[in-house]
């Protein structure tokens, strides 16, 4: 079916009729005078949908979000968690079986509240462990069923509990696999499991089994992280696997001295191996990652779970923080914040994808781009992300699949 996105604003710029067909922009033109009649006599009415001058952006790509932990729309818990990997772990682990609602029911809510404000690519994360099973991993898989025809949702299967320290985790992992997991998950080779080889040859072993990708959390900062990254970007090699793997935090980013950062951002380069952040007070050298030609995405993280009170279900949000802890204040940087909140974003879900060129960069809009959009409130992008306002309408495969949704 054929749709016409009427008076929106690409990337905040001059006012067009977007037309969608297939699933894909099909065209791109002036606007057209209300009323006029098509050049076509044989041609079937479009459906339309009233810009009202908004801006138009890519949908936003969530690559980082643990669905299998959120709170969202429940009452709020004070925060009881301690500081480390492991303990917060364990804080979640005695309290996630006791919420008001089943896993079920929060992942499948709050993926519900991404699509409203304009996620429509999700990269979400689902604890296997030998505590939990597959209990949190199914819980995901029902969610993206859910709302199958409204979102594309990739599910990593993600030892959280690591895989060493407890029997059975690696088992659970791999079970996850069989079943179906998109992407096989690590995390903190030495800080965590204390075995970085170990670690890393079950889950790149997995990886070539079942012919995956993989994604690991790396929390590990400075020279450990560093260490942590040049093993990985080993195995990246040994195995041919360019373009299949993101090391998703890599805080140790941020805290290396500028040699060993331009000889690491270059070695990733080569790899393809691409990094997703959840915009840390800790920034990571965005700029820097931009220019080197990594693939680098974002993502919202716990959604007010028991790791963190903070989340919202909105990338808008998020892609502020991002732009807030980076200290940009040039329009053009801050909307490089939602290039790569989107388009940045979808090239990590799937590496074939269009990617962003360099800061300057604003594709995604153009005729033939897949037609996963959102439409905004806003002077200008800048405005848009720094107001957050509702009223979104947002467009899945061609399709609205929200229109003004928000959360309460």
């Amino acid at each position: 079916m054929t749709l016409v996105l009427h008076n929106v604003r690409p990337w905040g710029g001059d006012a067009a009729d977007v037309t969608l067909d297939g699933g894909v922009i099909t065209a791109v033109g002036p606007v057209a005078v209300e009323g006029a009649a098509s050049g076509d006599p044989g041609s079937k009415p479009a459906a339309t949908v009233d810009g009202r001058g908004r801006i138009l952006l890519p949908s936003f790509s969530d690559v980082h979000v643990h669905l299998d932990s959120t709170r969202l729309g429940l009452p709020f818990r004070p925060h009881t968690g301690t500081p480390g990997v492991w303990n917060m772990m364990l804080n979640d682990r005695n309290n996630w079986r006791d919420a008001e609602e089943s896993i079920t029911e929060r992942a499948t809510h709050t993926l519900g509240a991404m699509i409203g404000r304009g996620t429509t690519r999700v990269r979400s994360y689902a604890q296997v462990d030998a505590d939990a099973g597959l209990e949190r991993f199914e819980a995901v898989l029902a969610a993206r069923e859910t709302h199958r025809s409204r979102a594309d949702v990739a599910v990593i299967a993600f030892p959280q509990a690591g895989l060493l320290r407890e029997p059975g985790s690696a088992e659970v992992l791999e079970e996850a696999l069989v079943l179906g997991a998109d992407v096989v998950g690590g995390i903190d080779p030495c800080a965590l499991d204390r075995d970085p080889v170990r670690h890393l040859d079950i889950v790149f072993g997995l990886a070539e089994k079942y012919g995956k990708p993989v994604d690991i959390h790396l929390h590990e900062p400075g020279q450990l992280g560093l260490f942590s990254t040049q093993l990985i970007l080993e195995r990246t090699k040994a195995l041919g696997m360019q373009g299949l793997v993101t090391i998703s935090h890599a805080f140790c980013l941020g805290e290396l001295p500028d040699a060993q950062l331009d000889e690491l951002l270059a070695d990733m380069a080569e790899l393809d191996v691409s990094v997703a952040t959840v915009a840390p007070a800790s920034p990571l050298p965005l700029e820097r990652l931009t220019a080197a030609g990594i693939r680098v995405g974002l993502g919202e993280d716990g959604q007010r779970d028991y790791w963190s009170p903070y989340g919202n279900a909105d990338m808008l949000d998020r892609t502020w923080q991002l732009a807030f802890t980076n200290k940009f204040r040039a329009d053009g940087l801050i909307e490089h914040c939602a290039a790569v909140a989107t388009i940045g974003g979808a090239s990590i879900i799937d590496p074939a994808a269009q990617r962003l060129g360099s800061v300057a960069d604003r594709p995604g809009l153009a005729m033939g781009d897949p037609a996963e959009l959102v439409l905004l409130e806003g002077d200008t992008v800048t405005a848009a992300v720094m107001d957050k306002l509702p009223g979104r309408t947002v467009i899945h495969r061609g399709t609205v699949v929200a229109d003004g949704l928000q959360l309460a």
